[in-house]
């Protein structure tokens, strides 16, 4: 029986109720896309940082506090399409077309914050991106397991990690059009909401996504990891 509120419900057997086979195959398609989005942000990233014109955009990005409202506004706007194109149910290039979209809009986003931690790290000969590219993998791959070795089912954080994200982005508005900084703590709230994300997105691709999304659910991975790695990059630089 379908459920209409299910947005993927026209895909057919969720990796749950699927032969132990094609659950394998979803899984393993699942991650082998989502290494793949993350070496291509890694590519693109180093790409990116090595233009000249780099500094003078971050410049202009951050010297402006409507400089970074446009960012925003363009990435929230970018991924919601991003995610739209990887969901669909009728074309798989579509979908690639848009997990390719949403890894280039990440790599973009991500270019001042890796520009300013590349400078703390040259002031402070501590390699900021690299401990925070560790930390992360190491949580990323902590969470995973406890997924699945336990098998559980963390659909019920949905309306959390929504309000969370929304009181997320009001305080981060709040904090551009009233100059105040964020702090630690705000840091450490954001690696908790990654990491419930990365909880939801992990136990979704076991209880949740047909088979046949592993398109979408690499971009929902690529979406909370790159989250969390954002907030440990700055959480690094916070203790330098």
């Amino acid at each position: 029986m379908n459920d209409a509120s299910n947005p993927y419900a026209s895909w057919g057997l969720t990796a749950a109720e699927a032969e132990t086979s094609d659950r394998a195959s979803f899984i393993r398609l699942t991650y082998i896309h989502l290494l793949g989005a993350v070496l291509a942000f890694i590519g693109l990233e180093a790409f990116l940082l090595s233009l000249p014109q780099v500094p003078d955009a971050v410049n202009l990005v951050l010297g402006t506090r409507l400089g970074w409202f446009v960012v925003l506004g363009a990435f929230i706007g970018v991924s919601y399409i991003a995610n739209s194109w990887a969901s669909s149910s009728t074309s798989v290039g579509m979908q690639y077309a848009g997990l390719s979209l949403f890894v280039v809009a990440e790599a973009v986003i991500f270019v001042p914050l890796l520009y300013v931690a590349s400078k703390v790290s040259e002031e402070s000969g501590v390699n900021v991106i690299g401990t925070a590219g560790v930390l992360t993998v190491i949580t990323f791959l902590a969470l995973t397991v406890v997924v699945f070795l336990t098998g559980a089912d963390f659909s019920f954080l949905r309306t959390g990690l929504a309000v969370g994200a929304i009181v997320a982005l009001i305080t981060i508005g709040a904090s551009m059009i009233l100059g105040f900084n964020l702090g630690i703590l705000f840091i450490g709230a954001m690696l908790l909401l990654a990491s419930g994300y990365i909880l939801y997105d992990t136990s979704n691709v076991l209880h949740h996504y047909r088979i046949g999304q592993h398109v979408a659910a690499s971009l929902a991975l690529f979406a909370s990891l790159a989250l969390l790695f954002w907030y440990m990059v700055q959480l690094v630089m916070s203790r330098r």
